[in-house]
């Protein structure tokens, strides 16, 4: 078969941009992955206890979009799903986001019920609001729990996953860390939250199962003997690679994963567990059958450990935001402008910028749409 469009990518938005092609265009898409299956970091297969487990860490799906819902419904059945998370503060195990149930768990009644009539009177009840603005309170009880919040748990967790201090990072980060003005333990509150019914994989193969669809795996992109034969390449993997690292690697963080598995039906009270305290060397531990609701009378756990990024040895997860990294990538930025023709950057790895699922979907149905449907 010959391809019009080459994909280098089998992850969320390669997926989605060759779905597109193949139904909208009805033009031929041949996918490429250097890994031995399909959907990224989202894979997901039962271990030897038969519990179906998320090779690259915890997914959970959640999003506000409706054209991304109703884009991957059509290759999947959900199972309701609403995220918590516990975190480890000293001896006291709380809620994250930091709620109302945390603050009464870790101040004394009469200093929690001043705090939470200050949140209130400051913020109205239910609001999300983030730490940066907490902190820059002049109300001194938000502003000390704003303190208290970021020396203990923020600071910490930051530069484990980091290895940087905040200040260090991009501003942006920061304000992504909020406070629950309220009692709700959720860690999302997207209208949609669920899990995919038979995992991610299932759900990709059939994205990617059409007559005008093509998946070569065990393939990089210098395994193509002609690039020049594709109409268009949308490329998915790491910007930088592509250009041979010509003005340096950008920086990533990396997570090394540990299953534990254990003879007894749960191990946790809920999905996932933060450890923010330099105790630990680990900073989450997630127990898949919260998220599954397989029955089994064991479970597997996954642990995960930060560490750093080398491309000669372990994964790209989350690109490092920092100003002068925005500059690196910037370089890359104005090289990609000059092929844009032939070749187009698209995806989270292409973009050197973290996507949740959703947005990673939504990054491949508006390019097809503003750069491939249009023309």
């Amino acid at each position: 078969m010959k391809y019009s469009y080459l994909i280098v990518g089998a992850g969320f938005t390669g997926a989605t941009v060759a779905r597109e092609i193949a139904e909208k265009c009805n033009e031929p898409v041949l996918v490429i992955d250097r890994r031995n299956h399909i959907s990224g970091n989202a894979f997901d297969q039962n271990d030897k206890n038969g519990i179906l487990i998320h090779e690259y860490g915890p997914h959970i799906f959640h999003t506000n979009s409706l054209q991304v819902w109703e884009f991957l419904s059509r290759f999947t059945e959900w199972n309701p799903y609403e995220h918590r998370v516990l975190g480890q503060v000293g001896k006291e195990l709380i809620p994250v986001p930091f709620n109302f149930t945390s603050i009464e768990t870790l101040f004394s009644s009469k200093e929690a019920d001043i705090i939470k009539k200050h949140l209130l009177e400051e913020h109205g009840s239910e609001a999300k609001v983030s730490i940066l603005n907490l902190m820059e309170s002049r109300n001194r009880f938000v502003k000390e729990l704003a303190d208290y919040v970021y020396n203990n748990i923020f600071f910490n967790y930051t530069k484990k996953m980091w290895d940087l201090e905040p200040q260090e990072l991009d501003p942006q980060l920061l304000s992504r860390v909020p406070i629950q003005i309220g009692y709700d333990d959720r860690y999302f509150h997207d209208q949609y939250q669920a899990m995919p019914k038979e995992g991610y994989t299932k759900m990709f193969q059939k994205i990617l199962n059409h007559p005008n669809i093509e998946v070569k795996l065990d393939t990089r992109f210098k395994d193509i003997s002609d690039p020049n034969e594709f109409k268009k390449i949308i490329y998915t993997g790491p910007i930088d690679e592509f250009f041979d690292y010509r003005h340096g690697e950008l920086p990533y963080r990396s997570i090394r994963f540990e299953f534990l598995n254990h003879d007894t039906e749960y191990k946790q009270k809920v999905a996932t567990m933060n450890f923010p305290g330099f105790e630990f060397q680990h900073t989450r531990m997630t127990e898949f059958k919260h998220m599954t609701f397989q029955k089994n009378p064991k479970t597997t756990l996954c642990r995960e450990y930060p560490e750093a990024y080398n491309s000669k040895s372990n994964l790209p997860y989350y690109p490092i935001p920092t100003k002068e990294n925005k500059k690196l990538l910037q370089k890359y930025r104005n090289a990609a402008e000059k092929i844009e023709e032939r070749v187009a950057f698209v995806g989270r790895l292409a973009d050197y910028q973290y996507f949740n699922m959703d947005q990673a979907v939504a990054r491949g149905l508006q390019f097809f749409k503003k750069e491939l449907l249009s023309r």
